[in-house]
């Protein structure tokens, strides 16, 4: 059964959704919505699809099965709400939406409608990532004991200035928009978060959130991790990755999208480390990397077979409130407690 696909928001990260339904045999994209007429045209005439300059008009089909969306952050929850409202399955660009109030009614939603939710965490995807995680299911890095997400980006002035970027209400800064990847990735390889202290600053742009941000994570198992995010390492992307150091292995991906193993030091598969290093695909040309495919390909069967999809929206609400609660550190100067363990 081949699903027929609608896309809500037309900007940068759209035609890797686009792109991804055109090259999957199960998928169809019919319909797309901007609010800008001339974009809303271009995308579909590029696609082949039906373009809309209002997201009712294009959920009001019968005919839809699905839709992405990929609008500003601040409008995900409605536009989620208002899709599985009319009996779509949604698939949502991260973050799941900028706060928890919001993520919870898109959770109790796709629960009271039975239409499936998933969450853009494209990089959980990546072979090195999927390798790390299994590395850590089966035991072979023992306890861990340190973890840390690092993403050194440059976004110019101009980046801030299209009315939305950098804005609390529409998305965040730093740690929200071009972290949260990274920052998901440490929560999901190390486990839940029990609280977390922060700083962040907004030292070489004009926008009301951070461009820089810093803080220091300890989990329920023990484990201490750190965290750095930023949009200010001029001229260009420095870095993004994430490290972990446990009882018996030491692992470190990074890449331009966390998808080339820089360090994999791991008892008993030291003599493989040579052949992991140079066996790497090579660097995608932008930081949304090459999964978003695979994300889809997993979300189209969990609408087809009726199962939870690989990123559901409960999973990326853990990462949600992970960065709330670095955002809330941040501001009161003190160590904040995740909500499951106030």
């Amino acid at each position: 059964m081949t699903l027929r696909c609608g896309l809500i928001g037309c900007g940068r990260v759209a035609p890797r959704h686009a792109q991804s339904y055109r090259q999957l045999s199960e998928t169809e994209l019919v319909a797309v919505a901007d609010i800008k007429p001339s974009r809303a045209e271009h995308f579909a005439q590029e696609y082949g699809a039906t373009a809309y300059t209002d997201h009712h008009a294009l959920l009001a089909r019968d005919d839809i099965d699905l839709v992405s969306i990929c609008v500003p952050s601040g409008l995900h929850a409605q536009i989620a709400l208002d899709a599985m409202q009319a009996g779509k399955h949604v698939l949502v660009e991260k973050p799941i939406a900028i706060t928890l109030e919001d993520a919870d009614r898109m959770i109790a939603m796709s629960e009271a409608t039975g239409r499936t939710l998933g969450v853009v965490l494209q990089n959980r995807y990546n072979p090195p990532m999927q390798r790390l995680r299994t590395a850590i299911d089966q035991g072979k890095l023992g306890r861990l004991y340190l973890g840390n997400a690092c993403v050194r980006w440059y976004r110019p002035q101009s980046y801030y200035e299209d009315g939305w970027h950098g804005t609390w209400a529409m998305d965040g800064g730093a740690l929200m928009n071009q972290s949260i990847h990274h920052i998901d990735a440490l929560q999901w390889l190390m486990g839940p978060v029990q609280s977390v202290f922060a700083y962040s600053a907004t030292l070489a742009h004009r926008m009301e959130a951070e461009d820089v941000g810093v803080a220091v994570v300890r989990f329920t198992s023990g484990a201490l991790a750190t965290i750095e995010g930023s949009t200010l390492t001029w001229p260009q992307n420095l870095e993004g990755s994430v490290a972990i150091f446990g009882e018996r292995g030491s692992v470190k991906i990074g890449g331009t999208a966390l998808n080339r193993i820089v360090l994999w030091k791991v008892e008993g598969e030291l003599e493989q480390e040579a052949e992991l290093l140079t066996s790497q695909l090579v660097d995608p040309p932008s930081v949304y990397g090459y999964s978003h495919r695979e994300v889809i390909r997993d979300f189209a069967e969990a609408v087809r077979l009726g199962r939870p999809p690989g990123t559901p929206g409960h999973a990326a609400r853990r990462s949600l409130e992970l960065v709330l609660a670095i955002y809330e550190s941040a501001r009161s100067g003190r160590e904040v407690t995740l909500s499951a363990f106030a």
